[in-house]
């Protein structure tokens, strides 16, 4: 959420609306579980790698010696994500107990994939 200067009351930009519904889109027709267990979750964002850069820099990223650096932070990547399927995937993302976020170069389509995991309980 952001918070408006004029009423000082918080609210949620529409652009970030749209794609917390189309994670609930893509999750509801993918996977569709509810998860009532503790849940391990992986997020992984993948950004395309830039035409500007040279055939040197692309190949040292081809070749995993150059990760992403560049914004949006991790913690903001899967916040997103697990906001979007609270209510739909879990109860809360309060039982997300373990959390990755690996972010990597693509020479495909940008995007963000996820994995939940039910943590079974051990004896």
């Amino acid at each position: 959420p952001r918070f408006s200067t004029k009423t000082g009351r918080a609210f949620t930009p529409g652009d970030t609306i749209s794609y917390e519904n189309w994670i609930k889109c893509c999750y509801k027709e993918q996977d569709g579980r509810y998860l009532e267990t503790p849940i391990e979750a992986t997020v992984f964002a993948y950004y395309k790698i830039p035409k500007s850069y040279s055939k040197k820099r692309i190949q040292s990223i081809l070749e995993g010696r150059e990760y992403p650096t560049k914004k949006p932070d991790a913690d903001n990547i899967a916040k997103i994500v697990l906001d979007s399927l609270n209510g739909i995937a879990f109860k809360d993302d309060s039982q997300v107990i373990k959390l990755t976020v690996i972010k990597r170069w693509t020479e495909e389509m940008e995007r963000v994939e996820f994995r939940l995991d039910e943590v079974k309980y051990e004896n």
